[in-house]
């Protein structure tokens, strides 16, 4: 079977009967079968895959398919499933099986999506790498030498191999953007608030957002469009009416953009990709956007802000993880104590236990108001100069990551040191911005890489269309 990138070819396809929803759906398994290598999926829903396929083949004959029927979807192992085992790929969760399924699935379910499995994550979404799980990392299907970028590696692994045609992940500093960009994938991180948060383990909840990873613009917008919404199970979502941005997103609308020169001038990125970035915004302006360079001197306070405070959130979010309720309980514990201290030491992994610690630091006597009241202030004054950017600017162009994706069990002797490859991405989850990363470009090592674009909260249909644009440009087809 052809290999199919888009949602409206596989739709065209089932109504001309070149394919049906179940034949395309066991394609799908055959190749994960093949790609078992690249440990994208933590577990496969054949047999349910290949039911729901037929009934939505008959929903098909009927005229009575939903939006995403013919969209086969592989789901980040931090978002519930009813009936499904859960895990956020740490040992701690060893067994734990969903007693529901997250908002998101059950809006996807609705309108006919194929849940086909389980994807890889970092445990508990921590890391840029995919190589924090407890059941091993996963293999950047460019090549398989080097990671696929994390936390949802799986995800953007999986789409990128053509294993499943789009993937949920959760984005809490990068974790959507940051793997769309090593593995040539279009990765999209909604406004904080519209989409539901309801059913995902949590990381730190002021950042936390879950979104589409896909291989064009008009899946995402289709995605974005079911999945978000108000949802009475999670308070902290907006009650806009959500747009249409299936439609909205054919728009020839021109924008005025800023760059951030200091994300260029820095000396962490590629020179590759900063001539790409370069070269990228002579383009827009050929195309006849406005772009100007923009003043943000904060671009070294925003890898630190993000650190405290969402070590800070994780602190509190993973107390619940003992060794009692559920999950992993260690062999050794003799009583409460033991319980507690053995099965979380031996539970979580190295980078879960290190953040643990520093949020718990952070938030300790003394140390409070130097580090945690500090980050929400600077937070604060970062959201204000975000805000007053986006009155002047309708978007901020930035590259995602400063490189491509680097060679797996790469040695740090200062592991701090990885988390500056959220460098360009967390500015986003900081102030509760959309931004999503595109893939734009091709480094003379092989590699993809891609560039991102910000719009201010709930101002997708922009960010959609921009970008709608700019990947159905000669320049980057």
């Amino acid at each position: 079977m052809k290999t199919y990138h888009s949602l409206s070819l596989i739709q065209s396809s089932i109504r001309s009967a070149e394919i049906s929803c179940y034949s395309l759906t066991q394609d799908y398994l055959n190749r994960i079968e093949k790609n078992r290598d690249l440990n994208a999926f933590l577990e496969v829903f054949e047999s349910e895959a290949l039911e729901r396929a037929k009934q939505i083949d008959l929903k098909f004959k009927k005229g009575t398919a939903g939006k995403l029927a013919g969209m086969v979807i592989g789901v980040k192992d931090n978002i519930c499933i009813q009936g499904h085992k859960v895990s956020a790929s740490s040992k701690i969760l060893e067994g734990f099986e969903s007693l529901y399924s997250a908002t998101v699935i059950d809006r996807l379910i609705e309108e006919d999506a194929i849940i086909i499995g389980r994807l890889n994550c970092d445990e508990f979404a921590m890391g840029s790498a995919n190589e924090n799980s407890a059941y091993g990392p996963v293999l950047n299907p460019h090549n398989k030498s080097k990671v696929p970028g994390g936390s949802s590696g799986g995800s953007a692994a999986a789409v990128a191999a053509n294993l499943c045609l789009a993937a949920l992940g959760s984005d809490t500093g990068g974790s959507i953007r940051q793997p769309a960009s090593f593995c040539g994938v279009v990765g999209l991180k909604p406004t904080y608030g519209r989409v539901s948060r309801w059913g995902l383990v949590a990381y730190a909840s002021s950042f936390d957002q879950i979104g589409p990873l896909t291989h064009t613009v008009e899946d995402a917008a289709l995605l974005l469009e079911v999945m978000a919404g108000k949802d009475d199970k999670d308070s902290t979502v907006s009650n806009q009416k959500v747009p249409k941005f299936s439609v909205s997103i054919d728009n020839k609308a021109k924008y005025k953009i800023g760059y951030l020169k200091s994300c260029l001038d820095s000396p962490s990125i590629d020179v590759e990709v900063k001539n790409h970035a370069i070269a990228t915004i002579e383009h827009f302006k050929s195309d006849g956007h406005q772009v100007e360079a923009v003043d943000f001197p904060y671009l070294d306070y925003l890898t630190p802000t993000y650190y405290v405070l969402s070590t800070a959130e994780a602190s509190s979010n993973l107390a619940r993880f003992d060794g009692i309720h559920y999950g992993y309980r260690s062999s050794k514990a003799k009583d409460i104590p033991t319980t507690y201290k053995k099965s979380r030491s031996e539970g979580f992994g190295v980078e879960v236990k290190r953040r643990i610690m520093l949020g718990t630091f952070v938030l300790s006597a003394g140390y409070y108001d130097a580090y945690y009241t500090k980050a929400q202030q600077v937070r604060r004054m970062l959201k204000d100069k975000t805000d007053e950017l986006f009155k002047e600017y309708d978007l901020l162009f930035l590259p995602t990551s400063p490189h491509t994706a680097f060679e797996i069990d790469k040695k740090l002797e200062d592991p701090t040191q990885a988390y500056l490859e959220d460098i360009f991405t967390v500015y986003a989850n900081i102030v509760g911005a959309p931004a999503i990363s595109l893939p734009t470009g091709r480094h003379t090592n092989g590699m993809p890489f891609g560039m991102q674009l910000m719009a201010a909260p709930y101002a997708e249909e922009k960010l959609l269309s921009f970008s709608y644009q700019v990947m159905n440009s000669q320049k980057f087809q």
